[in-house]
């Protein structure tokens, strides 16, 4: 196909994307959001394949068996497994990036196949040597990019299912360990482009090209058989990728639980430049756009959520928080509790005059949003108020219990952030808090010595009456006890959230 409608499509899909990230801005539009992009992908999928000159079969295979994947894994996974997917899939891309730059690099034939540039004078020889060298970096942060994004991901999924603790790492000096990391890595780099002999066996043969080009000879003739891989260049890029693999594991392994989802859209942050970084490998335009895309929206949004979370984001990935405070260690320490059963909870729901209910990712692990969806409807049918407060890292992902109750039909309007209802606790006759913890911790503004203290959370033992669902009287994911728990105006509904919240439903 001409390289002119390719780059058109290119622009189309671009432009898709740009709407599709406006529209997943907003519940109302998330739908045309995803729409959006599903077009833009497609676009850009069948632009990539028209300008693929070899190799077309293998490229149909590959989108074959990525499309079969995705459409099981789209029917399989249910909303609450949703976080640790998308940690696996941002792996995904930092592993892609890093098989892209090894292939780069071992087949450097490739680069100039892509610049197309014929060598006719000395000043020409000196832009595509530069060029090389350009590569060459992009080659290198590529790969570091792509493999602190692959193992640090794997690493997310792994603290997001269960299979690893969500208590931060702490290893002794771990800021000097990858402060060191780093600078090593720096290093590697010098000594990668210092020693990349085929850099200057490629000079040579332009030397060449150049005493041809009298004779009308194009620089095409002289890279037939390519140049040699240097040995001391590869070991210093393997080398570098395996110190990214452990800096990335060492990374997310020291960032406590609490800040989960800070670190899910990090990664996504580092999936985007990760991309990025292989379009400038590939010379390939979208692919740089897209990546640049993600890459900045996830940086935004770990930014708006470190700003919620009162964290720098220096602060988050030099090792978090979420251990266990001195002064918070233990139930004996802060009173007792006290219970209610859900014909009670019913009963309280009824007399109440304002209502507002505080998701967590307990309500999501239980599927409890239906049957919290029809409590809201029988009690507005009541003419009592009910809404929602959602705090800004509720659950483990940003936004997911803001998708949960959209998948629930609960309305738009009564979903309330953090900073538009906390003003309203003292007013309020009865909180519901189903399945969220860390969130509504109150020792995050009375506990200065606690792991939580300075982030923002849900004022809810301001309102007259609390009721906290729960399985137990453990810590939440952070690891971090709740004084809210042993409040004289909170009670306790024991059990699982959805057979609770279906016996309230019951019972009203």
């Amino acid at each position: 196909m001409n390289v002119g409608i390719i780059q058109a499509a290119y622009v189309i899909a671009a432009l898709l994307f740009i709407f599709s990230l406006s529209g997943l801005s907003k519940q109302e539009t998330a739908k045309s959001g995803n729409i959006y992009g599903i077009i833009g992908m497609t676009i850009a999928l069948i632009a990539t394949m028209c300008a693929v000159s070899s190799g077309i079969g293998w490229v149909i295979l590959a989108i074959i068996i990525g499309g079969a994947v995705g459409i099981y894994l789209a029917k399989k996974v249910e909303m609450t497994q949703m976080p640790e997917l998308v940690a696996l899939l941002h792996s995904f891309v930092g592993l892609a990036a890093v098989l892209v730059g090894f292939n780069s690099f071992l087949d450097p034939q490739q680069f100039f196949q892509h610049t197309n540039i014929k060598v006719n004078n000395l000043v020409e020889f000196a832009a595509l040597h530069n060029e090389l060298i350009i590569h060459l970096i992009e080659i290198f942060v590529g790969v570091f990019i792509g493999a602190v994004t692959f193992s640090g991901s794997i690493v997310a999924f792994g603290k997001l299912n269960g299979r690893i603790s969500s208590k931060p790492l702490s290893l002794p000096f771990k800021h000097y360990l990858n402060l060191g990391a780093i600078v090593f890595c720096i290093i590697l780099m010098i000594i990668f482009l210092d020693s990349a002999d085929f850099i200057k066996n490629t000079i040579l043969e332009f030397m060449q090209s150049l005493r041809n080009a009298f004779k009308g000879t194009g620089v095409e003739s002289t890279m037939e058989n390519g140049p040699g891989v240097n040995m001391t260049a590869l070991i210093c890029l393997v080398l570098m990728t395996l110190i990214a693999l452990a800096f990335g594991i060492h990374l997310v392994a020291s960032i406590g639980g609490a800040d989960m989802p800070v670190v899910i859209s990090m990664l996504n942050s580092y999936s985007g430049w990760a991309a990025a970084a292989a379009g400038f490998m590939l010379n390939n335009d979208l692919l740089i756009v897209t990546g640049a895309l993600v890459g900045s929206s996830g940086a935004i949004l770990s930014y708006i959520m470190c700003k919620a979370m009162n964290r720098s984001f220096i602060s988050v990935i030099a090792g978090g928080f979420g251990t266990d405070s001195k002064s918070s260690s233990s139930d004996e320490e802060m009173g007792e509790y006290r219970e209610m059963q859900p014909n009670e909870v019913a009963q309280v729901l009824k007399e109440a005059r304002s209502v507002i209910i505080v998701p967590g990712y307990g309500m999501a692990v239980a599927q409890a949003q239906s049957a919290v969806s029809s409590i809201t409807e029988k009690l507005r049918g009541m003419g009592i108020e009910v809404r929602f407060g959602i705090h800004p890292v509720a659950g483990r992902l940003p936004g997911h219990m803001n998708v949960l109750l959209a998948e629930a039909k609960v309305p738009y309007d009564i979903v309330l952030e953090m900073d538009e209802i906390n003003d309203d606790f003292p007013n309020t006759d009865v909180v519901w808090v189903i399945g969220a913890n860390d969130t509504v911790n109150p020792a995050a503004s009375e506990d200065p010595s606690s792991p939580i203290a300075g982030m923002p959370v849900l004022e809810v033992w301001k309102a007259k009456t609390v009721i906290i669902s729960k399985r137990s009287m453990n810590t939440g994911y952070a690891g971090v006890q709740n004084p809210l728990f042993f409040k004289e105006n909170s009670y306790m509904l024991f059990g699982d959230a959805k057979a609770s919240v279906e016996k309230v439903l019951q019972d009203i």
